[in-house]
C-alpha cells in the first residue's frame, strides 16, 4: 500500500505542478499588455484616441470571450497531453487519479535496422501486479494484448477507463486470441513525441478542427482537401478523393454518418506517424506480442517454407490485421485469430453479409516475392494502426 500511495502521491504532485507553471505561463502572458497601458500612462506619449481605441476594443471583445478562449485551451491542453476525460469531469467518489502521460522521445538508434529475427520465436510474459494498484490479487486480471501490461476491472473501473458498455467487451475479449488493448495502446495519439503532436496540434488549428468533436463526411473530406493544399499547394485529385471517402467509412464501421473524435485522431496520428518517421523507426514501436503475431500471420501465409510470400499474400495481411472481436459475433462464440488468414468458409469471412469477390491468387513466379524484413516494413503501419478497440479502421488498407 505504500507503494500505491507514493505513485499517487506522485502523480498528484506533478499536475499540481503543472497547473502552477501554466498559472504563472498565463501571468506571463498578461503582464506585458498591463505594463504597457502603465508605460503609456507615465510617459503621457499616449493620445486619448489610442485610449478609447483601445477601450472600445476591450468592450467588443464582451465578458463570454475569456470564457470561451478558457474552454478552447482546455480541449487544446488535453490534446496535447494525451488526456481524454479529465479528473473534474467525472465524479471523483472512489476513483483513482489518472496517470500524467509522458510522450516517448526519438533516440539517435531509432532509424537503424532494428533486428526482427524470424526464427527466433519470442516469449511473451505478462506482469504479475495491476498496473494501476500494483497489487495482486487472487481475482482476474485483465492482461493487454499489445503490451505486457494486466489489471484489475474494478481498478480500470475506479480510473474511469471501463464504463458500462466496454465492461463486458472486456471480461468476454481480454483472455481471447483477439484480446483488449489497454488504455496505453488503445490510443494511437500517444505514440507522437511533443514535437510530432504540436506539429499535428497547427494542423487542425489551420484547419479549423475542434478538438472532442465528431466529424461529417463533408467535414473530413473539407480537411482533407485544406490539408492537400497546405502540403502541395495543390487541389486534390478525384483518386485521392474516392480514397478519403473510403478511409471515412472505414472509420465510420455503424454508419452513423460522422466519425468520433478519438477515431479521427488516430487516424491522423498514423498518418502523420508514416510521414515523419522511417519506416525502421516504426518497427521499434513494436511489442513483443506484435511481432510474435506477425511472425504467426507470415509461416501460415509461406506454405512452401522457403522465406518468401507473394506480393498478392502481403496485401492480405494488411486486411488480417483488423479482424476485430465485432459485438454481434459474441453470441455466436466464433473464435477469431486477431492476424492470420482466415478461411473462405469462416463465418467471419465476409462483412454485411456480403461475400468478397474471388480473386484467383497469382504464383510466387507471377508477381514479386517479399521477405520477412520486407513484410514487416510493408505491414507494420497496418499493426500499429490495429491497436486501439474501436471497430473503426483507422489505417484503411489501398485496394
Amino acid at each position: 500500500m505504500g507503494v500505491l500511495m507514493s505513485r499517487r502521491q506522485t502523480v498528484e504532485r506533478v499536475q499540481k505542478v503543472s497547473l502552477a507553471v501554466s498559472a504563472f505561463k498565463d501571468g506571463l502572458r498578461e503582464q506585458p499588455s498591463t505594463r504597457h497601458r502603465a508605460e503609456v500612462g507615465t510617459s503621457r506619449r499616449g493620445t486619448l484616441e489610442q485610449e478609447v481605441q483601445e477601450g472600445e476594443e476591450e468592450a467588443s471583445a464582451g465578458p463570454s470571450q475569456p470564457e470561451e478562449s478558457s474552454a478552447s485551451k482546455a480541449a487544446w491542453e488535453r490534446l496535447r497531453d494525451g488526456r481524454g476525460v479529465e479528473p473534474e469531469e467525472f465524479d471523483r467518489a472512489n476513483r483513482f487519479t489518472p496517470p500524467a502521460f509522458i510522450r516517448p522521445k526519438r533516440e539517435l538508434h531509432d532509424d537503424e535496422p532494428p533486428d526482427i529475427s524470424l526464427e527466433q520465436r519470442e516469449q511473451i510474459l505478462n506482469d504479475e501486479m495491476c498496473e494501476i494498484c500494483e497489487v495482486w490479487t487472487a481475482e482476474s486480471l485483465f492482461p493487454c494484448r499489445i503490451c505486457h501490461r494486466v489489471y484489475h476491472d474494478g481498478c480500470l473501473r475506479r480510473m474511469g477507463y471501463l464504463q458500462k458498455d466496454s465492461a463486458v467487451e472486456v471480461t468476454e475479449t481480454a483472455h481471447t486470441e483477439t484480446g483488449w488493448s489497454c488504455y496505453y495502446c488503445d490510443n494511437l495519439n500517444l505514440l507522437l513525441t511533443e514535437e510530432e503532436m504540436y506539429s499535428l496540434m497547427e494542423t487542425l488549428r489551420s484547419c479549423k478542427i475542434i478538438p472532442g468533436t465528431c466529424l461529417t463526411l463533408d467535414d473530413f473530406l473539407h480537411y482533407k482537401h485544406l490539408v492537400n493544399k497546405q502540403q502541395f499547394e495543390q487541389p486534390m485529385a478525384e483518386a485521392q478523393e474516392e480514397q478519403a471517402a473510403r478511409q471515412f467509412n472505414a472509420l465510420d464501421p455503424d454508419k452513423k454518418g460522422h466519425i468520433e473524435w478519438q477515431d479521427f485522431l488516430s487516424h491522423e496520428s498514423i498518418q502523420l506517424l508514416q510521414k515523419l518517421r522511417p519506416q525502421n523507426a516504426l518497427l521499434r514501436l513494436l511489442t513483443p506480442k506484435e511481432r510474435e503475431r506477425a511472425r504467426t500471420a507470415f509461416l501460415a501465409l509461406d506454405q512452401d517454407n522457403d522465406g518468401f510470400i507473394g506480393e498478392g499474400e502481403c496485401r492480405q495481411a494488411r486486411h488480417t490485421w483488423f479482424r476485430k472481436h465485432q459485438k454481434e459475433m459474441l453470441s455466436c462464440n466464433v473464435s477469431i485469430s486477431h492476424v492470420g488468414p482466415i478461411s473462405e468458409g469462416s463465418p467471419t469471412s465476409s462483412r454485411n453479409g456480403k461475400s468478397p469477390e474471388k480473386i484467383l491468387p497469382a504464383t510466387k513466379e507471377e508477381e514479386a516475392s517479399i521477405d520477412w524484413p520486407g513484410f514487416l516494413r510493408e505491414n507494420v503501419a497496418y499493426i500499429l494502426a490495429a491497436r486501439p478497440n474501436s471497430a473503426a479502421l483507422h489505417l484503411q488498407p489501398l485496394a
